[in-house]
């Protein structure tokens, strides 16, 4: 089984690109949690491991956490984390 990592760098509208954001300005939000990214990866049907200890590369001085996704073997991680952005930007409002 295939496991995806999601760190909240891939989501966070006060990155860039280069500093680790992989969704459009309009699917970015400010701050992202691991719960909320873990929250909306169950509601898209997959388990989530939620690991607090972790830092991105690119943040290593941040321990922000990471979320690991199990199950998510029919998509590719890119359409993974543009919907766990838009179910994030969808809890939000």
């Amino acid at each position: 089984m295939v496991e995806n990592v999601i760190w909240p760098a891939y989501l966070d509208a006060n990155l860039s690109r280069a500093e680790g954001r992989r969704v459009s300005q309009e699917l970015a939000v400010e701050e992202p949690t691991v719960d909320e990214i873990a929250k909306s990866v169950q509601q898209i049907g997959y388990d989530a491991t939620i690991e607090r200890d972790k830092s991105y590369s690119r943040e290593h001085w941040a321990d922000r956490g990471r979320v690991v996704v199990r199950g998510a073997d029919d998509s590719t991680k890119n359409d993974l984390v543009q919907a766990v952005a838009a179910y994030i930007v969808a809890m939000r409002e």
